[in-house]
């Protein structure tokens, strides 16, 4: 067992390898993003479809991994906590890679209105979440909740109408001035110009194969460093153990910053937070207990309420497109970054 592997280590040596693993995951999160970006291009696919599909499916590989170990192994609060705290932490993600977005905030940039869209329905599929945990949640068939399936059939539905929308929604008459981009984009060395979109296929392959075993790994490195350090259990679900199954998340979205590709970048992290929600399903098949969001303690609800904050943030900034910037970031990421650390602390209080 892999668990047991990490466990016969010393706290310093798994902190050493849960580093490395990391790099492996950042590089892996941009050569993803490269390869994506440049196939959106030759095969003309909507920036915001491969985000928030393409991207967003692999990047939450980690999650996935997580989640269903967690279910099989009955842990619905480590299920929970690491799947609604990674809501939070995700969009935060937006407001690192604001800083490195050129001379305006990241939402100023989008000129078609599906990221907001997609913020949206994410506010509405977390807010109806929220009901059925207030309401509590009824089994259906085979030890699965009702509201894991509904979510799940709206999850379709809405990634449906995502799709449906961005292809036939016109552009939106702005104006982006001329000094945000006339300065050459980056490229990367490991994507060539002269690349088919053949070869473009295999290396997003092998750059998904790569998040997926590194994700799994660090998965288990982080938890062990929960155990080894003494830290709550919920605390270290929506904080330490969320972040470290984020991280493709935090690579490839800076990468996608990095390339222009701002509607790419914002549509990874809402697509990778309606998967969370699509994931509930799987995750209940697989707990055997009983219904999993019968088990949502204060950590997760709170999660969930910081989720659906956090999202109308970032939509609220789609519709005002400031360009006043604070510390480099726009004043919705700046908003982002205070609610998810008020957020830790609440969470350490309720670990």
């Amino acid at each position: 067992m892999l668990s047991n592997f990490f466990l016969t280590l010393s706290l310093p040596i798994n902190i050493v390898l849960f580093g490395t693993m990391a790099f492996g995951l950042w590089i892996a999160g941009a050569v993803l993003t490269a390869a994506a970006d440049k196939i959106s291009d030759e095969l003309r696919l909507g920036k915001a479809l491969v985000g928030l599909i393409f991207l967003a499916a692999v990047t939450e590989l980690p999650e996935v991994a997580t989640t269903f170990t967690a279910a099989l192994q009955d842990n619905a609060s480590l299920v929970l906590n690491n799947m609604f705290g990674g809501i939070v932490l995700q969009t935060a993600i937006l407001a690192i890679a604001d800083v490195v977005a050129r001379g305006a905030p990241l939402t100023f940039y989008p000129r078609k209105p599906t990221p907001l869209l997609e913020g949206s329905l994410l506010a509405v599929l977390l807010s109806l979440l929220i009901a059925i945990v207030f309401v509590g949640e009824k089994l259906l068939l085979f030890q699965v909740g009702i509201g894991s399936v509904v979510l799940a059939l709206l999850y379709i539905g809405t990634i449906a109408m995502l799709r449906r929308f961005d292809s036939r929604s016109p552009w939106v008459p702005v104006e982006i001035p001329d000094e945000l981009i006339s300065a050459p984009i980056p490229k990367p060395w490991f994507v060539s110009e002269t690349d088919g979109v053949t070869t473009l296929m295999w290396r997003f392959a092998a750059a998904a194969a790569v998040i997926l075993v590194l994700g799994v790994l660090i998965v288990y490195s982080a938890q062990t460093i929960a155990t080894q350090s003494g830290l709550g259990g919920s605390f270290i679900g929506v904080t330490f153990l969320a972040a470290a199954t984020s991280l493709p998340e935090l690579s490839t979205t800076i990468m996608a910053v990095r390339l222009r590709a701002y509607t790419m970048a914002i549509s990874n992290i809402f697509g990778s937070n309606l998967i969370m929600l699509a994931l509930l399903l799987p995750a209940d098949s697989l707990y055997r207990p009983g219904a999993l969001l019968a088990n949502v303690d204060k950590s997760a609800q709170f999660a969930l309420i910081c989720g659906v904050i956090v999202t109308l943030i970032y939509v609220i900034g789609h519709i005002i497109r400031s360009r006043r910037q604070i510390f480099g970031m726009g004043l919705d990421s700046f908003s982002v970054l205070i609610v998810y650390g008020l957020s830790l602390i609440v969470f350490y209080q309720l670990r």
